[in-house]
């Protein structure tokens, strides 16, 4: 008894995992797949910030709704003060240097240089 109720539960396992397949190759076939997306900083357009010495490029997302990618840029001074984001940051700095700063001490983000910041971890950020 205890044999084929371990057959029968391990067939309708396999039966789940293989749905599971075939709706995550119908759904990678569908017109609602994610795209790519490709901007040269260069020819970005920014936005002045609300703060007047920041600047931001949208290149997907709404920052007034969610979750975003976005280029920034920071005039030399600029303070962000002590804060937390909803979501994790990722910055990978560009020109210039990005500067960051926890309990655990300072970092300088110059170009080339990536930092994650997890959503909700409070720090202080400049330019």
């Amino acid at each position: 008894m205890k044999k084929s109720l371990v057959v029968t539960g391990l067939g309708a396992l396999l039966i789940v995992v293989a749905s599971g397949v075939v709706h995550a190759q119908k759904t990678a076939t569908s017109s609602n797949r994610k795209k790519v997306i490709y901007v040269a900083a260069g020819g970005a357009t920014y936005k002045q910030m609300p703060t007047e010495k920041a600047s931001m490029a949208v290149l997907w997302g709404d920052p007034d709704k969610g979750v975003h990618g976005t280029f920034t840029k920071f005039e030399p001074g600029f303070d962000a003060g002590m804060h937390t984001h909803t979501s994790d940051v990722w910055i990978v700095g560009i020109k210039g240097a990005y500067l960051y700063k926890d309990e655990t001490g300072e970092k300088r983000v110059g170009p080339g240089d990536f930092l994650r910041v997890p959503g909700g971890h409070k720090h202080w950020s400049g330019g």
